[in-house]
């Protein structure tokens, strides 16, 4: 399962009232959900629920109240995961007015307004298009709730693909994210089968002139062929692979019914930086799966370094109901705590010795509309005052604590 679990605390609504939570394919459709609302004919707001982990269904719940308390009068709706797997339970708060399955989300009726005329291009607030091009998940990790939020997996098909990102270019997109629940399993369910890697020379051979293409959370062992050569040599194709690995210890693996090893991360690794030596690496870790001893923390710990993952996204594990890890025997909540710690500690020494390294080299930046913005391989940059958003202008850092890398 690759859910790419990046926006774990809830954003801020937008203007139309979104309340984002989870991964980049739930911001995705928060998009498409916000041109869809300025059509509503009553004020409409929304959250988009996430249940990858207990703590983000509760930040799904103290969204909804701070939502219905910020807007009395609105009709309030929830959807995403958390929604789809438990509605009775949302459905049954005071807040909230309806709830939306993850598979009627993008429908305008559900929304109760007319299906757009053209199709939704929503990248006019951001310098960069998230789209999604897979859905759903055909794997049974032990942990993970999420193929029952979002069933399984199916396909964008390639022409759909190219004409959604032709409306994003139309809005002058400098970067392009692919996203799915499951991202790297994309075209195995389409009449005539592809791979991602497919998909991904279809797009540079659509869109010459797109600078940046990017690729949000990989499961390593789906990574096919001509995939694994784009990322080792195609420059528009960002250094930059996020991967679903959960853990750096085989024993946790096998329990978690992942189908890599460490061995197998690690050569993927040092694969991807002989080809390319600026290839940043992120990777998903679980801290305290069930029967994880010392020894196999310690495992996980060490692929922190070993893999040099400068992008961690750490979860201290929480057992979610109707999956086999919740029957398993658990490792004490204050042990995950300190365990998932020791993880962030990690990458956090891994990140700041590879944010140095990057100080007094050139780099090629994406500017965002807050005065950030993020390199090819997404290490984060301040930019000079009056930088355009959706720019890309090149900056020779000179130190990290006072300089432009943030």
């Amino acid at each position: 399962m690759a859910t790419d679990p990046v926006l774990a605390d809830p954003a801020l609504p937008d203007p139309a009232g979104v309340v984002t939570l989870g991964c980049r394919m739930n911001l995705s459709e928060s998009e498409t959900i916000r041109h869809l609302l300025a059509a509503a004919p009553t004020p409409t707001v929304v959250v988009n629920s996430c249940a990858v982990t207990a703590e983000a269904v509760r930040q799904s719940r103290r969204a909804v109240r701070r939502l219905r308390r910020d807007h009395p009068g609105a009709r309030l709706l929830v959807t995403g995961c958390a929604a789809t797997i438990d509605p009775a339970g949302f459905a049954a708060m005071a807040e909230v007015d309806g709830v939306v399955p993850n598979a009627a989300k993008l429908d305008p009726a559900r929304w109760q307004v007319p299906a757009p005329a053209v199709p939704v291009a929503a990248s006019e607030r951001h310098t960069r298009a998230f789209v999604a091009v897979q859905n759903g998940c055909d794997h049974a990790c032990t942990f993970c709730i999420i193929p029952a939020g979002r069933g399984a997996s199916r396909s964008v098909p390639v022409a759909q693909v190219l004409h959604t990102l032709a409306g994003h270019l139309a809005h002058g997109v400098a970067e392009v994210v692919l996203t799915g629940v499951d991202l790297t399993s994309w075209g195995a369910d389409l009449p005539e089968p592809a791979r991602l890697g497919d998909l991904v020379a279809a797009i540079l051979r659509a869109f010459p002139a797109l600078p940046r293409l990017r690729l949000s959370s990989v499961d390593g062992v789906e990574i096919d062929p001509l995939l694994l050569d784009l990322l080792c040599h195609e420059p528009r194709v960002m250094p930059h692979v996020h991967l679903s690995l959960q853990s750096g210890a085989d024993m946790v693996l096998k329990r978690m019914k992942r189908r890599h090893s460490r061995a197998q991360a690690l050569v993927l690794v040092e694969t991807l930086r002989r080809h390319r030596p600026d290839m940043a690496i992120g990777a998903d870790l679980i801290a305290g799966f069930p029967t994880e001893d010392a020894a196999m923390h310690a495992e996980n710990l060490s692929i922190v370094a070993q893999a040099g993952i400068v992008h961690g996204h750490v979860f201290p594990y929480s057992p979610r109901p109707g999956t086999p890890a919740a029957r398993m025997p658990q490792v004490p909540p204050p042990v995950v705590r300190e365990r998932a710690a020791q993880l962030r500690a990690a990458v956090a020494q891994t990140r700041a010795a590879w944010l140095q390294g990057l100080v007094g080299r050139p780099a090629q930046v994406l500017a965002e509309r807050d005065g950030t913005g993020h390199g090819p391989d997404f290490a984060p940059y301040r930019l000079p005052a009056g930088t355009a958003p959706g720019s890309l202008v090149t900056l020779t850092p000179e130190r990290i604590e006072e300089g432009m890398l943030a």
